[in-house]
């Protein structure tokens, strides 16, 4: 069974947040910095991954990753907060 990982994904300025899931995060987060990925984090040069959350199943990831877009960016800046405080981009550690 293949880990799934549900992420949040900043610009330089920590402005605008992205939230996703995917079963490779190493990739996916190498996806949105080299703007693999159209669109929307594309526009907005989300490039940092500043936080994470491993699952072992798809549903729960799926489910976390569909309830942290609908929070409140406050409930978001604390999950980092706590996680990151810095706001570093964690793409070394992951990818290591």
């Amino acid at each position: 069974m293949k880990n799934m990982y549900v992420y949040i994904m900043a610009n330089t300025n920590n402005t605008t947040l992205y939230v996703g899931v995917t079963n490779d995060l190493a990739r996916r987060v190498w996806e949105h910095k080299n703007n693999i990925l159209h669109g929307f984090t594309e526009q907005y040069e989300l490039h940092k991954l500043v936080y994470y959350e491993c699952y072992e199943d798809e549903i729960t990831a799926i489910n976390r990753e569909k309830y942290l877009k609908k929070c409140y960016r406050k409930t978001k800046e604390k999950l980092i907060a706590e996680f990151n405080p810095l706001w570093n981009d964690l793409f070394d550690d992951i990818s290591e």
